[in-house]
Order: structure tokens, then C-alpha cells, then sequence
């Protein structure tokens, strides 16, 4: 039986959440993050999005998975006491495969991908982006599978934010000068068949 079955529901707190809170959550299905401290509710993702999610994973398993480790949701990526977040699909370099444990990937990733649904925009294109810089990851990319781009952010300076490196469309092929194994058409990637 696992810690989560533990939890009280009638000790919810509105702030303070910490990675030691969360873990004690019933496991009842839903899915949430932390962010500064507050929990949020992640909602279920489509039957297109994770179709989407699985084809992309299986590009970057096909070209990457010799040097990066490639996840994807629901797992935990712990970026602090207070941040815990659950991208859609995460790559982290076999040489810091350490950050990879049991319970949960401990530490930024190199990349984060996140795939828009019509729930997720904001928290997606803000806040995330926010929390993604803000604790060192590499790169994050924004897939909109309606507009059939995919949108490519990386940290040019440590300390700052994002900056928009591309915005990728149908035709065009995804590339990473930090993520060198990478590189697929946008349409091979956001289409399923």
C-alpha cells in the first residue's frame, strides 16, 4: 500500500503544498502538480492528444533513445520543494541518468514538451513557460497540433527567461543545437493515422 492512501482530505491546505504533501494524496486517478506551492488539478488529456504525445515519443525514442532517457506523463519531474510538474514528454541526457529515480525524475530536464489542448493553453504558454525557465531547463517546446506547429524555447542565458528560438510549421523540420539527435518534420509528428 502506498503513502498516497494515507492522506487526509479534510487537512487541505490552499498554499504550503510541498513534494512531502503530494506524495500523500489519495491515488484516485486524477492527476496535479505543484506550483509555488499551490496544487492544481491536471484534467485528463484527449484520446488525440495522447495519440499525439505516443507518436512523438516514438520519434525521439527511434533517433534519441542511444542518449537520452525519453519519458512521458504522468510522471513527476520534482524542480523543487514546492514545483513538481508533469510534462506531456521530457528527455533527459543518459550521463545525468542519476536524476532518473524511482519515484520521480529529481531535477530539470534537458527537454520538456508540452502539447496543447484547448484546456491547457494558458498554463501551458505562461506559466510553465515561467516554471520551466526558471528552474534550467534547456528547452521547452510547445506542440499545437490544431495550428500544426511546434514552438522551440531554450534558455540562450542562465538566470533569464525563455526566448523563442522558431515556431516550426507542417513542413518544416524540427532541429536543436543543444538536442543534436533531434530532427523530424512537424507534420510526422503532430498527425496520426
Amino acid at each position: 500500500m502506498s503513502d498516497r492512501t494515507s492522506f487526509d482530505p479534510f487537512l487541505i491546505k490552499e498554499s504550503g503544498w510541498t513534494y512531502e504533501d503530494y506524495a500523500k494524496l489519495p491515488d484516485n486517478g486524477n492527476q496535479y502538480e505543484i506550483v509555488a506551492g499551490m496544487l492544481e488539478l491536471k484534467p485528463s488529456a484527449s484520446t488525440t492528444h495522447q495519440r499525439i504525445s505516443q507518436k512523438l515519443e516514438r520519434i525521439l525514442l527511434d533517433s534519441c533513445e542511444n542518449e537520452y532517457i525519453i519519458i512521458d506523463a504522468p510522471m513527476d519531474v520534482i524542480l523543487s520543494e514546492q514545483d513538481t510538474r508533469q510534462p506531456d514528454i521530457l528527455m533527459v541526457p543518459r550521463s545525468r541518468a542519476h536524476i532518473v529515480q524511482e519515484h520521480a525524475v529529481v531535477g530539470p530536464p534537458d527537454l520538456v514538451i508540452e502539447i496543447l489542448s484547448p484546456t491547457s493553453i494558458k498554463r501551458d504558454r505562461t506559466m510553465k513557460l515561467r516554471t520551466y525557465a526558471q528552474f534550467g531547463i534547456q528547452e521547452y517546446w510547445i506542440a499545437d497540433p490544431v495550428h500544426m506547429t511546434i514552438e522551440q524555447y531554450s534558455l540562450t542565458r542562465p538566470g533569464q527567461p525563455y526566448e523563442l528560438l522558431n515556431v516550426y510549421t507542417a513542413e518544416e523540420y524540427v532541429e536543436s543545437e543543444h538536442l543534436r539527435c533531434v530532427r523530424f518534420k512537424v507534420g510526422d509528428g503532430l498527425t496520426f493515422k
